[in-house]
C-alpha cells in the first residue's frame, strides 16, 4: 500500500528511466575499474534492483525511494541469496564536488528516516542509530543498510559513476558472509582489485563493523574529527 505522507508528493516509477539506469549500472559494474566482486555476482544473478528517483538535490523522489526500498527489504533473505543490492539512481546533473555530494547524500538519507519516523517505524534492532558508532547502520522500515554513494565527481574510480546514485546493502548480508567464513576472502579480492585500479586501498572503506561506518558512505576522505550530519529522531507515536 502506498504511503500517504504530507511531507512530499508521490511520483510513480517510470519504466523507461528505470531501464536506462539499469543499463548504466550494468556497464559500470561490469567494467574493470569496478572492484566489488559481490556486486558483479549480484548482477550476474539478476539480483541488482534499482529505481530512478529524479533530482538528487530535491525531495521529489524520496517517497518513491522509501516505498521501493521497503519492498526490497521485505523480500530480503540473506541466507538464500547473499549478494543482493538496491540502487537509487538520480538524474544526470552537473558534476558535484565530493563535499557537495556528501551533503546531498545525508539530506536524502535524513528524509528517508523522516518518512519512517512519521509512520512510527522503529529503528532496526541489529544496528545503532548513533552515526558515531562502529555499529551504525541506516534503518529503513526496520531493515539495516550500509549505504555507498556514487557520483561523477568521486576521486576514486570505484565510486565514479555517470550520475549520482545510492547503493543499499543489508547489514544482514554482511553478517551472513562473515558467518559463512566468506567475508575476509571477499574483502581480500576487492582490495587487490582496488590496488590494481587506483594504486592503493580506499582509505575510507574499512572492515564491516569496525571504525566509523557513516564516514564511509559518501566516499569522501575525511579525518577523525568528521561529524556526521545525520540526526536520529524517535518515531511518532500513534
Amino acid at each position: 500500500m502506498a504511503y500517504k505522507n504530507p511531507l512530499m508528493p508521490f511520483s510513480p516509477p517510470q519504466p523507461a528511466r528505470d531501464a536506462e539506469l539499469s543499463a548504466d549500472l550494468a556497464a559500470f559494474i561490469e567494467s574493470d575499474r569496478f572492484p566489488c566482486v559481490g556486486a558483479k555476482s549480484a548482477l550476474g544473478l539478476d539480483q541488482v534492483s534499482s529505481v530512478e528517483a529524479g533530482d538528487f538535490l530535491s525531495d521529489e523522489g524520496d517517497l518513491l525511494m522509501h516505498q521501493q526500498l521497503s519492498q526490497f527489504g521485505r523480500e530480503l533473505d540473506p541466507q538464500a541469496m547473499p549478494f543482493k543490492t538496491f540502487v537509487c539512481g538520480f538524474d544526470h546533473a552537473p558534476v558535484m564536488d565530493e563535499s557537495t555530494f556528501e551533503t546531498a547524500l545525508w539530506e536524502r538519507l535524513q528524509r528517508l528516516h523522516e518518512i519512517d519516523r512519521q509512520h512510527g517505524v522503529e529503528w532496526a534492532e541489529n544496528v545503532s542509530h548513533d552515526p558515531a558508532s562502529a555499529n551504525f547502520g541506516l534503518s529503513l522500515n526496520c531493515v539495516a543498510y550500509f549505504v555507498i554513494g556514487l557520483h561523477p565527481g568521486a576521486s576514486r574510480a570505484a565510486r565514479r559513476f555517470c550520475r549520482p546514485a545510492l547503493v543499499f546493502n543489508s547489514h544482514d548480508q554482511f553478517e551472513q558472509l562473515r558467518a559463512d567464513g566468506r567475508y575476509q576472502a571477499l574483502q581480500k579480492v576487492i582490495r587487490e582489485k582496488e590496488i590494481d585500479v587506483n594504486g592503493s586501498i580506499n582509505p575510507m572503506i574499512g572492515t564491516h563493523g569496525q571504525g566509523n561506518q557513516a564516514a564511509q558512505y559518501s566516499g569522501r576522505q575525511v579525518g577523525d574529527d568528521w561529524e556526521c550530519p545525520f540526526q536520529f529522531r524517535e518515531p511518532k507515536q500513534a
